[in-house]
């Protein structure tokens, strides 16, 4: 089993048996600005700090590869409804210096079998960089 990375104890692999991964991976950072209005001028810029980074990818779940895509995609929905921050790993090296939450999971249900059951499915997932005090 090729080990490409986690999220707490949701574990990116890929093996024989079955391929849990993902695609698409980006990483975006920003900066905070703030407009201070001057009558009759145009305002002045002030840099507040830097945002909170963000980061998508996307997953595919499919039977064939050893995983249930229902079961998969619903393990996404309960870690973004749970909130819980934990450390993004990707190739042995953390993402960023501080946690992250997963902020929304978008969920396709692409193929089902006869029964009804989910074949394969997609999921776009948005995390953010979590900060405390």
């Amino acid at each position: 089993m090729a080990v490409i990375g986690s999220f707490g104890d949701l574990i990116f692999e890929v093996s024989a048996d079955r391929i849990r991964t993902f695609d698409e991976f980006s990483r975006s950072a920003s900066g905070r600005w703030t407009a201070h209005e001057i009558i009759g001028r145009k305002p002045i810029s002030e840099f507040a700090g830097p945002a909170l980074d963000t980061v998508s990818f996307k997953m595919r779940f499919d039977v064939r590869f050893g995983l249930n895509p229902k079961t998969e995609m619903d393990r996404l929905l309960a870690l973004c409804r749970e909130g819980r921050a934990e450390t993004l790993i990707i190739g042995g090296t953390a993402i960023g210096m501080h946690k992250w939450v997963i902020t929304s999971v978008k969920q396709g249900w692409k193929q089902f079998d006869g029964a009804g059951r989910v074949l394969i499915g997609e999921v776009d997932v948005t995390m953010e960089e979590y900060m405390r005090r």
